[in-house]
C-alpha cells in the first residue's frame, strides 16, 4: 500500500515581484510503501530539509501535490491539518527534542495522553516498545540523566507509539558518536523490521543510510538517482559513497 506519494514538489523561496528567487525543489517526485525504510541524500543545499518540511506538512509547496494515505494535508483546515499531523506522522529529530521536565516514559507516552489513550493501553504499548529498543531500565531516569544514543531510542520510540503511518527522521545520527549511531540505526531498523515501520531518514552520513533499503539522491532539488539494498549491507556502503561522490560536492558535506 502506497503511504506517500509527492508528485513534482517544486519550492520556490523569494520574491515573485523582481526580487530574488531561490528554486529549493525542482519537480521532485517520491513515492513510499508501506513497510519500506527509505533513505534521502544529497550535498548541502541539495534540497533535503525543504523536502522533508514539506512531507512534514511544517511548509506547503509552491507546485505539485503531497498525499500521506490518500489525503493531501494543504486542503486541510489549520486544526483539521494539526491532528492529521499528530495521528499520521511520527518525528525523530537530530537533537532528540525530549522535554527535561518528564522522565523517558512520561516522553514516550506523551502522544498517547493527548489522544486519550487508556492507561492499560498506553502501559502494553509502552513495555512493548521499550523492549525492542532496549529502554526498559532507563524508563524511570530523566534525559538528560542517560546518554546520547539512549535519548534517541527514547525519541524513536516516542515517534512510534502511536502507530503514525510514517516516521520522517531528521539526521538521526547527526548529534551522536559511532557506538550510539550503530545503537540508534540498528533501533531503526529493529523498528522497520519487526514493527513493519514505515520510515523516511533525510541523512548525509553513509553509514546511517547503510541501513536503509532503498536511498534516493537528490542534487539541486531534482531527483538524481536512486541505489537499493542489495542485502549485504557493507556493500551497500560502497555503493552509496560510489554515488554521493558522482553527485559531486565536499566530501566533508557527505560524510
Amino acid at each position: 500500500m502506497l503511504v506517500l506519494e509527492a508528485k513534482d514538489i517544486t519550492k520556490i523561496y523569494g520574491n515573485k515581484r523582481g526580487g530574488m528567487q531561490v528554486k529549493a525543489l525542482d519537480k521532485f517526485s517520491i513515492s513510499i510503501e508501506e513497510g519500506e525504510f527509505v533513505g534521502v541524500m544529497g550535498p548541502s543545499g541539495s534540497g533535503k530539509t525543504t523536502l522533508l518540511n514539506i512531507l512534514a506538512t511544517i511548509d506547503t509547496s509552491s507546485t505539485g501535490e503531497l498525499l500521506i494515505n490518500k489525503t493531501n494535508p494543504a486542503q486541510l483546515s489549520e486544526k483539521k491539518a494539526a491532528l492529521f499531523r499528530r495521528k499520521e506522522l511520527g518525528f525523530i529529530f537530530q537533537d532528540f527534542n525530549l522535554l527535561d521536565s518528564l522522565s523517558i516514559q512520561e516522553n514516550i507516552i506523551l502522544p498517547l495522553v493527548l489522544d486519550k489513550v487508556g492507561v492499560k493501553e498506553i502501559e502494553k504499548r509502552l513495555q512493548d516498545i521499550a523492549e525492542v529498543l532496549n529502554i526498559k531500565e532507563i524508563l524511570s531516569k530523566k534525559p538528560y540523566e542517560v546518554s546520547g544514543g539512549q535519548q534517541q531510542r527514547a525519541a524513536c520510540a516516542r515517534a512510534l507509539i502511536h502507530n503514525p503511518s510514517i516516521i520522517l527522521a531528521d539526521e538521526p545520527t547527526g548529534n551522536l558518536d559511532s557506538k550510539a549511531s550503530q545503537d540508534v540505526m540498528d533501533a531503526l531498523r529493529s523498528l522497520n523490521e519487526e514493527k513493519k515501520a514505515t520510515i523516511m531518514m533525510v541523512t548525509h552520513d553513509p553509514f546511517a543510510a547503510s541501513f536503509c533499503k532503498r536511498i534516493i539522491m537528490i542534487k539541486d532539488g531534482r531527483y538524481s538517482l536512486e541505489i537499493v539494498n542489495g542485502g549485504k549491507r557493507q556493500v551497500f556502503f560502497k555503493e552509496i559513497i560510489d554515488s554521493l561522490s558522482m553527485l559531486g560536492g565536499n566530501y566533508n558535506d557527505l560524510a
